[in-house]
């Protein structure tokens, strides 16, 4: 079976589609948001200094950090609470408490 030239189906024979457009208003507005894109990636990254993912990166370890040691802080503190509590009834009879 041989490809035919009427262009309805045969394999060889379609033309590409292309639909001009005014290039001008499309282009303007894709290049103001590739502008803006390039300007937020920057703000994000970071241009040459310190970016806002750096800075929070920097924020949540000093808060781990943080939050670990108030947690030894916090048990130390529970353990000598319930100490002090479990010697008090354990000696509430020789204390003269009742």
């Amino acid at each position: 079976m041989k490809p035919s030239n009427d262009g309805l189906g045969s394999v060889g024979s379609q033309l590409p589609v292309v639909v001009r457009l005014g290039t001008g208003d499309f282009q303007d507005k894709v290049l103001e948001k590739l502008g803006r894109l390039e300007a937020k990636v920057d703000m994000i990254v970071g241009n040459g200094q310190p970016g806002r993912m750096k800075l929070a990166e920097d924020r949540l370890v000093a808060l781990e950090k943080d939050d670990l040691r108030r947690t030894v802080y916090d048990r130390i503190v529970i353990a000598a609470i319930t100490f002090a509590i479990s010697a008090i009834i354990a000696w509430h009879d020789r204390l003269g408490l009742k």
